[in-house]
């Protein structure tokens, strides 16, 4: 009986220690998807306001009677593109971070994730058009650019729909193959991505789906860095000729300089952070069994490029000083006139 007892009261005391383990381990995975929601949360807030005030900006220029560039339709589609990941990745993994569970459906994983790689591809798309364009704008006369300089302001309508086109068309795959988790029991044949899941294919289908998704990253990658070595090739020579001719040193603030900067700026905050979000994406696809690390970082690495594009667009754009110089010149005037 002694012996009994003995036993029971050591089973008793392991079922203990298993039950405080299982909630630490819960209360430690909850704290954790808490911190990752409010970093997600804290990006969404940012981005979506960094988007909407170039929006306020571009629209600023239009009723003050600015003249506009040819630009402003390329980083008006880019603010768009910005605006879907934001929405689609940001506020549904915020959400579900914080145990908002009815959000998440079948419907919710195809839509948020289809949504979250058109707008991801629009945005990379959108900012490789705007490098060619800017690169065929400055070309010289006897440069590889300088023959699509008249045709180039009649191709962004098409470009910009063909982007779409083609995004629309290659991640229709989500909506094909993503399903929530919660509503599959039995997930030993299916992939998990946290609250949703596709089928598991072979590996020679998978290697061919992350190839089709990756391809237009590759290419869009591809002609950026060309345009903008070509940009600052061409910047580098004028700013040269320049010196030759005035016979005097320009200052490292001289409008070459300063396009330079900015051009590197841009190409290296969209290479860097689009490279990583390639990489993730790369992994997402061809591995089975995904850690809750990759999953999470992989959704903060892909914010981080809608974030910072518009606030690098708005600090670089000389436009607005002007507007704001006329619009102080335009409430002051009436007092003017009034005390006059």
């Amino acid at each position: 009986m002694i012996c009994v007892a003995r036993s029971s009261y050591s089973h008793a005391g392991s079922s203990t220690r298993e039950d405080r383990y299982q909630s630490l381990s819960t209360v430690r995975m909850a704290t954790r998807d808490l911190a990752v929601g409010v970093i997600i949360l804290i990006q969404t807030v940012v981005g979506i306001l960094g988007n909407f005030c170039l929006l306020y900006h571009y629209l600023l220029l239009h009723f003050t009677g600015c003249r506009p560039r040819s630009t402003d339709l390329i980083v008006k589609n880019l603010i768009v593109g910005n605006i879907l990941v934001l929405f689609s990745l940001g506020i549904y993994e915020s959400m579900s971070s914080f145990a908002w569970y009815h959000i998440v459906s079948d419907f919710g994983c195809k839509f948020f994730l289809y949504v979250r790689g058109v707008g991801r591809g629009v945005s990379i798309g959108t900012t490789c058009l705007l490098s060619v364009f800017q690169a065929i704008t400055i070309s010289p006369r006897n440069s590889r650019w300088a023959t699509l300089k008249g045709k180039a302001p009649k191709c962004i309508v098409p470009s910009i729909v063909l982007c779409w086109v083609i995004q629309i068309l290659v991640n229709i795959m989500y909506p094909l193959f993503m399903t929530i988790t919660l509503k599959n029991k039995n997930i030993t044949n299916r992939k998990s991505f946290g609250h949703c899941s596709s089928f598991r294919h072979e590996k020679n289908n998978d290697l061919l789906y992350v190839a089709l998704l990756s391809f237009s990253d590759v290419v869009y990658l591809g002609l950026m860095l060309s345009a903008s070595s070509s940009m600052v090739f061409y910047l580098y020579r004028h700013k040269q000729r320049v010196q030759h001719i005035l016979r005097m040193n320009i200052s490292s603030s001289s409008p070459e300089s300063t396009a330079t900067k900015t051009i590197l700026l841009l190409v290296s905050t969209f290479v860097y952070f689009n490279t990583l979000s390639s990489i993730f994406r790369i992994i997402l696809g061809i591995f089975d069994y995904l850690s809750w690390y990759i999953l999470n970082a992989s959704c903060i690495i892909t914010l981080c490029f809608p974030i910072l594009s518009p606030f690098l667009l708005l600090s670089r754009d000389p436009r607005i000083s002007v507007v704001c110089f006329a619009w102080i010149r335009n409430v002051k005037s009436p007092h003017v006139m009034r005390n006059m």
